[in-house]
C-alpha cells in the first residue's frame, strides 16, 4: 500500500463528568484523529494523548509536532504491505508512543479494509465479545462515588477500578468493599506512592483486590519488584511498560503479576500484540487499559482485547459513560458488561465527519509529493 494523504484533526469533546486521578483533573479532552488514504482506501486512527505531561511525557502538542513534522513525512509516498514494514519506515523515531499509535492504527484500519476483514481478525483475535469494567476517578463526595458504582454495577459492568492517592486510599477502599463485598475490585495509583508507603499499601491486601495498578514511579521496575515481594495483592504495571522487552524484564524480576496493555502507550497495535504474546507465554494475565478514547481508538481497543491472553475485564467501557455524543457510528456500547466485536471491515465503526468538523480545533493535510 502507498500512503497518498494524511489528514490530522484535533477534536475536543467535553466529558460527561470531570475525571480526577492522583496527578490531574480533566473536564474535556483534545485528541488527534489521523485519517490516511492509501491506495484509495481510507483508514482512521486516534492519538489519545493527554494535553498535559502528567501521565506521560507526551502531550497533544508534542504529538501534533511528531505527526505533522516527522511521522507523516516519513511514511508519505512510501509503499508497504505489512504493518512491520510500515513501522520500519519510522523506526528511527524514539519513544513518542502516542503519536506513533495514531498513525499506525490508521494504517491497520486501511489494511484491514483493503482485505475486507474486521480488524480483530487481522490481529488474530478469537473472542466474539470482550468483558468490560469501568474506571472511576477520585471523588471528594463519597455519596457520588457510591452512586457511580451502583449505577455501573446495575448496567452490568464486570469490574470496578478506583483511582487512589495518598490520603484517598485505604479508607475509601474499605468502605467500597464493605458496601460491595463480592464485586471484582481493583485500584490504580498512577505512580502516586514510594517505598516509604509500603505499610499503607500492605493494608490494601485485606480487601481481596484483583490488583494494585502502578503504585510506584513510572520508570522504576526495581522498586516495584521490592514492593511486590511485600504484597499479597498482584501489582499490575502500566506506565512502566513501553515494549515487549519491558514486559519481559518486569516479569523476570518479579516486578508485577499482571500487565495493563494500552495501545497508545505502546506505540500501536503491533507492539500491543507483542506484549500480549510475551505475557501469554509466561502465564501472566493482561487486560486492556484506556485513555478515554473517542470511538475510533475505542474500537481499536475492542479489537486488540479479542486476543486470547486478555483474561481480565478491561477499561474499554461504553463511550456513553464519557461522552454525550461520540464521533463514530455505531457507538461503542457495553451490554450487560460486554462489548461485541465489530464485524465490519477495519475498525468496524464509521467516523461521522460533520460531527468531527463541529468539534475540530485544528487541522492539517499532508500529501505525497507536496
Amino acid at each position: 500500500m502507498r500512503i497518498e494523504q494524511i489528514d490530522l484533526v484535533v477534536v475536543r469533546l467535553p466529558l460527561i463528568r470531570p475525571f480526577q486521578t492522583s496527578s490531574s483533573r480533566k473536564a474535556r479532552l483534545d485528541h488527534i484523529l489521523v485519517r490516511v488514504v492509501a491506495d484509495g482506501v481510507v483508514g482512521w486512527g486516534e492519538c489519545a494523548s493527554p494535553s498535559d505531561p502528567f501521565y506521560c511525557p507526551e502531550t497533544t502538542e508534542t504529538c501534533w509536532h511528531l505527526l505533522h513534522d516527522f511521522l507523516g513525512p516519513m511514511v508519505l509516498g512510501s509503499s508497504w504491505s505489512t504493518i512491520e514494514e510500515l513501522v520500519a519506515l519510522y523506526g528511527q523515531v524514539k519513544g513518542n508512543g502516542f503519536a506513533r499509535s495514531g498513525i499506525e492504527t490508521a494504517c491497520w484500519d486501511a489494511l484491514a479494509r483493503s482485505q475486507n476483514l474486521p480488524l480483530y481478525k487481522l490481529l488474530g483475535g478469537e473472542r466474539s465479545e470482550i468483558l468490560s469494567g469501568v474506571s472511576l476517578g477520585i471523588e471528594s463526595d463519597e455519596r457520588a462515588l457510591f452512586a457511580n458504582i451502583d449505577q455501573y454495577l446495575s448496567e452490568g459492568y464486570r469490574r470496578i477500578k478506583l483511582k487512589i492517592a495518598p490520603g484517598r486510599d485505604v479508607d475509601v477502599v474499605r468502605r467500597v468493599r464493605e458496601r460491595h463485598p463480592s464485586i471484582a475490585l481493583q485500584v490504580d495509583a498512577n505512580s502516586a506512592y514510594t517505598l516509604d508507603d509500603v505499610a499503607t499499601l500492605k493494608q490494601l491486601d485485606a480487601f481481596d483486590l484483583l490488583l494494585i495498578e502502578q503504585p510506584l514511579a513510572h520508570d522504576d521496575i526495581i522498586d516495584h519488584a521490592r514492593l511486590q515481594a511485600e504484597l499479597k495483592t498482584p501489582i499490575c504495571l502500566d506506565e512502566s511498560i513501553h515494549s515487549a522487552a519491558d514486559a519481559r524484564k518486569a516479569i523476570e524480576i518479579g516486578a508485577c503479576r499482571v500487565i495493563n496493555i494500552k495501545v497508545s502507550r505502546l506505540g500501536g497495535l503491533l507492539e500491543a500484540r507483542r506484549v500480549h504474546d510475551v505475557c501469554r507465554a509466561r502465564g501472566v494475565p493482561v487486560w486492556c487499559g484506556g485513555m478515554h478514547e473517542f470511538g475510533i481508538g475505542r474500537a481499536a481497543n475492542v479489537a486488540v482485547a479479542s486476543l486470547p491472553g486478555f483474561t481480565l475485564p478491561g477499561d474499554v467501557s461504553g463511550s456513553d459513560k464519557y461522552y454525550h455524543e461520540d464521533v463514530v457510528e455505531p457507538a461503542v456500547l457495553a451490554h450487560d458488561g460486554a462489548i461485541t466485536m465489530f464485524e465490519g471491515p477495519g475498525i468496524g465503526v464509521e467516523p461521522i465527519e460533520d460531527r468531527i468538523r463541529r468539534h475540530t480545533r485544528r487541522s492539517a493535510t499532508l500529501r505525497a509529493g507536496a
